[in-house]
């Protein structure tokens, strides 16, 4: 192909040209004024000059057309996986390779969202980014159309780029679609212990044929336990009460059950992540003889500002008689009777301190402490030497519920407490040796001998004795310790130890705390996938089965890393819910976002690109209504119609060879405007001699 250009080399800037033309313009027009015979002469020796300044030249061009470009961006991300999306995103595809290959002077060039993006990514489909990388790539002046095969629902259109051809849009998903979304309204994120809160949730109905109204059951887990049932209306917001029995981390699972037809199921469940924290610690501590562990109970109990303190300490039995009034050893009476009856619930932990019985608490009060823990209550009981006596509080109305029993023997002597083989996989003791100073752990110096029955025994003494045992009553749990000589390690005595740390795990097993449980499966989501923990009593568990986000089913076998702890990693790359199962134990973790932001509106949707068709003369066409055929159409022009949809050529090329061909050779103007003014010379001489002669 070649192609004639007329280009100007001028001698002089034009503003000096358009003077001389200009000054060439005034001599002319005197001329004329004054009569002279050759002014026309004088006129084209002027041009001449003024020509030959500006420099014409004839600029040839061998010219290769260049095919256009049709760019076709395909949405491959979550939602286009759903119902038929996939055969109808490869037949538009196919259908736009068959068009373009039958037409000259025309490529198709075929991008993916996900050469972009992670197509999982949470915060939804990146159309527009993924044009504008695409364009970037290609020249813009061959662009002649992009054309997005995807279901519409695009997160980005505010990024839509200037586009130099039309855009078109094929659109996938059927007509009928429908789905229903389960979604979180508003949930706290902190929660405290015992007071009711409120979680509000709502359930649309998208595209049809659920109407608003309609009721609809939700299932509600918490921390992975079985569900309970709560009713929801479709289209109105729904209140769920909550009300938190434990501190930490809480997890709430809320599923909407599929409905036959639907869409999708990945937008019908939510996990809500609420942290319980106790608005204060109320703590019951009686305390029989004093001795220097009293104090080291009130330290450690007053530290915390959060703990409510009620000390109850046994001064004076019955049977002293010292002649001082009664009426004289107390300003009031003390309320045990409120204590430990009608406001014993209130208590979230007890703690016998050296107690021992003589007739102060009547025997109903005790057996009000043993229902206490049967409802879920906790005791924690440091024996003193009357464990080991008569007045022992194994001989009330406790022994059924203590994990061991005192065999009567008190035994004097120093001893350093070791974690038993039990102890090494129970969390309260699993790492204290950690905390150990140098050279171990100081000793202790009395102990009463235990013959456990039931429970873990977490701590010995020597010859493997059982010095501390944990059980489980009813819904409750109970601690015996059986030394009254913890106090030596806070004292720093030959060393010390941890009894801080001791004290605290053991009154937060006591008081349930998550990350204490001896028996708990937990799920973190890492960078690349899950971590899956198993705290277990046994020395095998069992294989773990997760659910991944799209219902497929796995089963990881997990590794003893240490005493009482299994674990495994497994590769999740899909964002959403996972639900992790081994045995009875149930929890759930989220990677990401339960919901993806793609399945918030999973039905596809022309409006959200409609406005960018619209203003390139494009369109949005429904691939179930047949696929459009492809045509090419004028710059400016309406760029689809009935059945069709078009891109516009852009006659792009390359040039491979230039001619310059001067038109006005220097020397021949010059040649030129010289045999003018000589001509006009002669002719205005020969007038002038003729008028002498008249």
């Amino acid at each position: 192909m070649n192609a004639s250009d007329l280009i100007f080399s001028p001698g002089l800037p034009w503003p000096v040209i358009a003077i001389l033309a200009a000054l060439a313009l005034v001599a002319l027009l005197v001329a004329l004024w004054r009569g002279l015979s050759g002014w026309a002469l004088r006129a084209v020796a002027a041009l001449a000059v003024l020509v030959a300044l500006a420099g014409p030249s004839l600029q040839q061009e061998e010219r290769d057309p260049l095919t256009d470009i049709l760019l076709a961006i395909v949405d491959d991300s979550a939602s286009q996986t759903l119902s038929d999306r996939p055969d109808q995103n490869a037949a538009a595809l196919a259908s736009l390779e068959a068009q373009v290959a039958s037409r000259t002077g025309l490529d198709l060039t075929i991008r993916r969202l996900s050469e972009f993006a992670d197509p999982a990514t949470p915060d939804g489909t990146h159309m527009m980014r993924a044009v504008t990388a695409a364009l970037a790539d290609l020249p813009r002046d061959r662009v002649a159309g992009v054309v997005a095969i995807t279901d519409g629902v695009v997160h980005d259109t505010e990024l839509a780029p200037n586009l130099p051809a039309p855009f078109q849009a094929l659109l996938t998903g059927r007509a009928p679609d429908w789905d229903l979304r389960l979604s979180v309204i508003d949930a706290p994120a902190f929660a405290i212990l015992g007071e009711q809160t409120e979680i509000r949730l709502r359930v649309d109905a998208l595209g049809a044929p659920r109407a608003d109204g309609d009721i609809i059951e939700l299932s509600v887990s918490r921390d992975g336990a079985m569900p309970e049932v709560a009713l929801a209306r479709v289209g109105t917001d729904i209140v769920l009460p909550l009300t938190l029995t434990h501190a930490g981390r809480n997890l709430i699972h809320i599923t909407l059950p599929a409905a036959e037809g639907e869409l999708t199921d990945r937008n019908n469940a939510a996990v809500i992540e609420v942290n319980g924290v106790r608005d204060r610690l109320r703590v019951l501590l009686v305390s029989g003889t004093p001795h220097p562990g009293t104090r080291t109970w009130r330290n450690l109990l007053k530290s915390d500002g959060a703990v409510d303190l009620v000390h109850f300490t046994i001064l004076r039995p019955p049977e002293k008689q010292d002649g001082v009034p009664v009426n004289e050893l107390s300003l009031i009476a003390f309320p045990t009777q409120e204590l430990f009856v009608d406001k014993i619930d209130e208590f979230d932990l007890i703690i016998f301190d050296r107690y021992r019985l003589r007739g102060i608490l009547p025997g109903g009060y005790l057996d009000s402490v043993r229902a206490y823990v049967e409802r879920g209550g906790a005791v924690l009981i440091a024996a003193g030497p009357a464990l080991a006596g008569a007045e022992s509080i194994a001989r009330s109305g406790l022994a059924a519920m203590l994990p061991a029993f005192p065999s009567g023997r008190l035994i004097e002597g120093a001893f350093r407490p070791a974690i038993s083989d039990a102890g090494r996989r129970h969390p309260i003791s699993r790492d204290l040796e950690d905390f150990a100073p140098e050279g171990g752990w100081g000793p202790w110096l009395r102990r009463v001998e235990l013959e456990p029955t039931s429970g873990h025994t977490i701590l010995n003494g020597p010859d493997d004795a059982a010095l501390l045992t944990l059980d489980r009553v009813g819904d409750g749990r109970v601690a015996l310790l059986g030394s009254d000589h913890a106090w030596l390690w806070a004292r720093g005595f030959e060393g010390g130890g941890p009894q801080l740390e001791l004290l605290r795990r053991l009154a937060h097993w006591l008081m349930r705390e998550p990350e204490l449980e001896e028996e708990a499966l937990s799920a973190t989501a890492t960078e690349t996938g899950l971590r899956i923990e198993r705290r277990t009593m046994e020395d095998t568990t069992p294989e773990a089965t997760v659910t991944f986000p799209d219902g497929t089913e796995t089963v990881l076998g997990l590794s003893n890393r240490t005493p009482g702890l299994f674990d495994g990693e497994i590769a999740a790359p899909e964002q959403g819910l996972y639900r992790v199962t081994q045995g009875d134990l149930a929890t759930v973790v989220v990677r990401g976002l339960a919901a993806l932001r793609e399945f918030e509106q999973p039905v596809a949707d022309a409006a959200p690109l409609t406005p960018l068709g619209r203003a390139t003369n494009g369109t949005v066409t429904r691939i179930e209504d047949g696929l459009p055929g492809l045509r090419p159409v004028r710059m400016g022009q309406l760029a689809h119609g009935r059945g069709w949809i078009g891109y516009t050529p852009r006659n792009a090329y390359v040039t491979q060879a230039i001619r310059v061909i001067p038109l006005a050779p220097a020397w021949l103007m010059l040649a030129i405007a010289a045999l003018s003014l000589i001509g006009a010379w002669l002719i205005e001489g020969r007038g002038g001699a003729r008028r002498k002669e008249g």
